[in-house]
């Protein structure tokens, strides 16, 4: 596997210069390239051996989970939204056998509760979730994983603490800017999904269409329960309809899980008009000095429409170090063969499994 760096004129024959600094060419095509090698898929599914909660103050207690090997290699997978909570086929990137590991639900999300509380539930209260569930298992430093928003919260972790991660493993890179929301959420996806767009726009009123996040978050917190829970189908359905490249029917029907989605986008909007309350913008990239260290890994679909292809981009600019793979025929879903596959493979390497 050959990491490909730097770049230079569109003349030359070179595969191996077509490509951004640090990427390698993935399962998929970038300019016809192809990795060339069968694809993985998940672990079989396996139970807990642990489950706990956490009590983290403002009235949150924090679901989490152990499976696969007591003694293992310690990762922690972080999942996306804000919202999602974590499934069962979560613990199944990983050999049982090699990985101790970590899940955990978000502040209301999944089987925390109570379930889509705002309180107290900011980007910096999940860093410190992670810090307390680190220390209250006794771990010194452990992996992490996480796509999506994942991939937002697992790099601000390891920008805060950087000596607790060891590795970083991501996928569908989001760096919390207004660009990507604006992208997905305003104007930009809605070319290439329209149908979709028609329903989850126009279930606002025109003259609030200037900024659907926040009309969608007034929607979310208010005090009508029929309102919010109306808002949360339209806004999941949404989202859901175009994380897939090849569209995925029983993940649109998340839309009509009243109890998902009301924590899904009622979280998601509270972080969206904060901005993940990040001190600048550029956080992300403006601190890759203070992980370049960490062994990293992420894939990018080359049809996400959810989080634009261009932030794992302009991570891999900043942060050549890491291994960055393009998924040529993949969208945002880590669900996808080839996500699935590259992130099976990151992790078995991680674990010294060859």
């Amino acid at each position: 596997m050959t990491v490909c760096r730097g770049t230079s004129s569109l003349s030359t024959p070179n595969p191996s210069k077509l490509v951004g600094k640090g990427t390698l060419v993935g399962t998929g095509t970038m300019g016809g390239f192809g990795r060339g090698s069968a694809l993985r898929t998940l672990y079989p599914a396996i139970e807990p051996y642990h489950t706990g909660r956490l009590d983290v103050g403002s009235g949150h207690s924090v679901y989490y989970e152990e499976c696969g090997n007591r003694d293992g290699k310690p990762v922690v997978f972080i999942h996306g939204g804000p919202g999602g909570g974590c499934s069962e086929s979560n613990r199944c990137f990983f050999d049982p056998e090699r990985y101790r590991i970590i899940l955990i639900d978000q502040r209301g999300a999944g089987r925390s509760t109570p379930t889509a509380d705002l309180t107290d539930n900011t980007t910096w209260d999940l860093v410190e979730d992670l810090e307390t569930l680190r220390e209250t298992l006794g771990i010194d430093k452990w992996m992490c994983f996480g796509g999506s928003w994942g991939s937002t919260l697992a790099l601000v972790y390891a920008i805060k603490h950087p000596e607790r991660v060891t590795e970083l493993v991501m996928r569908g890179i989001f760096l919390m800017k207004r660009e990507e929301l604006d992208f997905f959420f305003q104007q930009g996806t809605s070319f290439i999904f329209p149908d979709a767009y028609q329903a989850y726009s126009q279930h606002i009123p025109e003259a609030e269409r200037g900024s659907l996040i926040e009309a969608y978050y007034k929607r979310l917190t208010s005090d009508d329960v029929e309102v919010r829970e109306a808002a949360a189908k339209f806004w999941t359905t949404w989202e859901m309809s175009t994380s897939f490249a090849k569209p995925n029917v029983e993940y649109i029907e998340k839309g009509d899980d009243s109890k998902f989605a009301a924590a899904f986008a009622r979280i998601e909007t509270h972080y969206f008009v904060n901005l993940g309350w990040l001190p600048t913008p550029d956080h992300i990239l403006e601190n890759v000095d203070r992980i370049r260290h960490i062994p990293t890994f992420f894939t990018h679909g080359r049809y996400d429409v959810v989080c634009p292809f261009k932030s794992a981009f302009d991570l891999s600019q900043a942060f050549p170090e890491a291994d960055f793979v393009v998924c040529g025929k993949s969208g945002h879903s880590a669900g996808e063969e080839e996500h699935t596959s590259e992130l099976v493979q990151a992790c078995d390497q991680f674990a010294g499994k060859q």
